[in-house]
């Protein structure tokens, strides 16, 4: 017979019950609601090279080979 599991959470639902820690990539915004709530939070500080411009990206990738 098998064990009962009626009470043990599974798959998503476990998400909701275990502390949460978070890696930030870039968006300052959401380090600081985060923190508000408690978050365990590491914030890398990125952003697209060229700005996000990928003409100017691509002239920078041709300078650095």
């Amino acid at each position: 017979m098998p064990a009962d599991t009626s009470q043990t959470p599974s798959g998503a639902a476990r998400l909701l019950t275990e502390k949460i820690a978070v890696v930030n990539v870039g968006l300052d915004g959401f380090v600081a609601d985060l923190r508000a709530n408690a978050v365990e939070v590491v914030h890398v500080d990125w952003a697209p090279p060229a700005g996000g411009d990928p003409e100017m990206a691509a002239l920078l990738a041709r300078l650095g080979g």
